[in-house]
Parts: C-alpha cells; sequence; structure tokens
C-alpha cells in the first residue's frame, strides 16, 4: 500500500490520540488531501539517521486554522507498518510518500499476565507518588501507558515493531522490573542520607563479655 509520509522523531502507538501543529506547505498540503480526499498518511520514526518502522494516523478534526496556513489537527494512530521504499516528493505532491507493508498485529494475551503488569505500573506509581488513573485489567493492553512508563526513545521504537502483545507486555514487564529495582535503591538511598545529622537512639552494649587479643 502506497501511504502519504510525515516523518517525525516520535513514536506513536495504535489507538493513540496525535496533536499535530502543521506549519509547512507541504504538510498544510497533505491535510487538505486527508480532508478532501479521507485518506490516511503514515508517521514513520525517524531514528539514528534513518526510518524503517511507522504508524499509520488518519486525521480526525482540524482544531485550529492560523492566518498564512498553519493549522493544529487531531489525528488517531491505527497500523504499524515497515517501509518499503520511500519518495521525496509522491506523485508530484509536496509532501514524501511510499510503499509500506502493514505488521500483521496479534493482540491475545493471558489475562493474568495483563494483571500482574498493571500491578507492576501501580508499584511503579506508588514509588513516585503519582496517581494511577484507574483502568480495568480486561481493558488495559500494552500501549496504555508506553509513554508514562519511563521507556526511552529506543525502547518505544523496540516496542512499537513488537507484534504479538504477549511479547510487548513481557517487555514492559522487564523494564518495569528493573525501574522498580533502582527507584527502591534510590528511595532507600535518600533515606540513609536523611538520617544523616539527625540525633539518634543508639542501645547502648554490654560490656561484660568483651575481650581484647
Amino acid at each position: 500500500m502506497k501511504l502519504p509520509m510525515f516523518p517525525l522523531q516520535s513514536v506513536f502507538f495504535p489507538g493513540e490520540t496525535v496533536p499535530l501543529h502543521i506549519f509547512e506547505e507541504r504538510y498544510q498540503q497533505l491535510i487538505k488531501d486527508c480532508r478532501e480526499e479521507a485518506i490516511t498518511f503514515g508517521i514513520p520514526v525517524y531514528i539514528n539517521k534513518k526510518i524503517e518502522y511507522g504508524t499509520e494516523v488518519q486525521l480526525v478534526e482540524v482544531v485550529n486554522t492560523y492566518e498564512g496556513g498553519e493549522m493544529d489537527v487531531v489525528c488517531v494512530a491505527r497500523q504499524v507498518f515497515k517501509i518499503v521504499t520511500f519518495d521525496n516528493e509522491m506523485d508530484e505532491k509536496l509532501y514524501a510518500g511510499g510503499e509500506v507493508k502493514f505488521l500483521e498485529a496479534n493482540n491475545d494475551a493471558d489475562e493474568s499476565l495483563r494483571e500482574e503488569v498493571l500491578e507492576k505500573i501501580q508499584e511503579l506509581y506508588d514509588l513516585m507518588g503519582v496517581e494511577l488513573p484507574l483502568v480495568p485489567s480486561e481493558k488495559f493492553n500494552s500501549y496504555a501507558f508506553a509513554h508514562k512508563m519511563g521507556l526511552s526513545f529506543d525502547q518505544e521504537y523496540e516496542l512499537l515493531q513488537l507484534t504479538n502483545e504477549t511479547e510487548r507486555l513481557h517487555y514492559i514487564r522487564l523494564h518495569l522490573e528493573s525501574t522498580i529495582t533502582v527507584l527502591k535503591q534510590i528511595n532507600n538511598t535518600k533515606a540513609v542520607i536523611e538520617m544523616n545529622g539527625h540525633f539518634k537512639n543508639f542501645d547502648p552494649l554490654d560490656f561484660e563479655d568483651f575481650k581484647v587479643d
């Protein structure tokens, strides 16, 4: 399938709301074509000076239009794709485009694994003192908190390429376990530092059994 392209240094996951500020003429043209022809476009992830994977998005609403043609738009992310070909200009348009292959998604995952990962996220948020939005385990998926659990840009990109929900949840669980361990160590260190300089009660030692060689 051929898609118009809007490369960005960002990762968007399926189902995610994508707010964009459009200011370049070529992308103003792209949004105009999306409105008139009901087409979707791709946001390839620009990483390590190349583009290989990205997410198809669909225009939902043009929120604001400014003098000069700039726009604020809201899109929704749909499917993940791998780029097959890329052209700087697509079919005599100003914007880029290319052939893509959509990744087959397998969203089946064991309910107990979902619950386990959700519990780990709750533990992480508790350690950070942040309130976790209420999400029933049956509605929770690997993308729900993908931007809100401390994944690096590279890790988000790796997660995007995993087509199996079970694989994604295992990936997230490993990250959470590692992050929680580090946070606990930091909190313990903080507690020790805060105790320094405070008056403490020490139990006196009984010297009767002491011996000096």
